[in-house]
């Protein structure tokens, strides 16, 4: 019988040591079951609609369909389920690739063991999370790739878009933002609409490294 307050997590990745390594590792938490797991991109979508988990952890290598093009397929599922992108891959086209085809985040495979712990737990609470050095590669990337504003005062966001912003920044959730603001979800995503377009960005994460770099606190 499932336990209801349990975080259901699937794993799609066509190493099997490495599944077997994440398994053993999520089992450290007593809120996370992993209710399957995947080797390949057609078994992984498949095993997600029939289980519908709370969190997908995703490779980007691997063979055959890869993890942005099984992403993408996910995503079109309109599942409820957050996929966190688990990689070995820094590299910024691929980080990117990820985050615009709709990742919920993106992990090292390279981060220590607690850390990856703290991030899932944080993705099933409604976060997005990123591996903090990837932070820097993602602000590089924005100024390369646009010439966003550098200040709240220049793109015009308005104080509540600025507040919002900020709470973003802190990784949370349209719904905890929502919450917090006692304002309703609608309101919040078309704030988050108008804020993107106002900083000529692609994604929430996105806005969030901007903030980071630019929002004074």
């Amino acid at each position: 019988m499932d336990q209801p307050n349990l975080i259901k997590i699937i794993i799609i990745d066509d190493h099997p040591l490495f599944r077997k390594g994440v398994k053993n590792l999520l089992s450290m938490n007593p809120l996370f079951t992993v209710i399957g797991e995947a080797a390949n991109g057609d078994d992984g979508i498949q095993l997600a609609i029939e289980t519908s988990p709370d969190l997908i952890l995703l490779d980007i290598d691997m063979k055959g369909m890869n993890g942005i093009e099984t992403l993408t397929l996910l995503k079109q599922e309109r599942l409820p389920s957050k996929v966190i992108m688990l990689s070995v891959s820094n590299h910024e086209s691929d980080v990117l690739d990820a985050l615009r085809s709709g990742a919920d985040g993106y992990l090292l495979k390279d981060m220590e063991p607690e850390q990856i712990l703290e991030k899932i737990e944080q993705a099933a609470d409604g976060h997005t999370v990123i591996s903090e050095q990837l932070t820097t590669l993602l602000a590089k990337s924005i100024r390369e790739d646009h010439l966003p504003p550098h200040s709240s005062a220049e793109a015009e966001l308005t104080n509540r878009e600025t507040e919002i912003l900020r709470l973003v920044m802190d990784g949370k959730s349209n719904k905890v933002v929502a919450r917090q603001l006692d304002i309703s979800d609608g309101t919040v995503k078309v704030h988050m609409k108008n804020i993107l377009k106002k900083l000529q960005l692609k994604t929430r994460v996105e806005a969030a490294v901007w903030a980071i770099k630019n929002l004074e606190s």
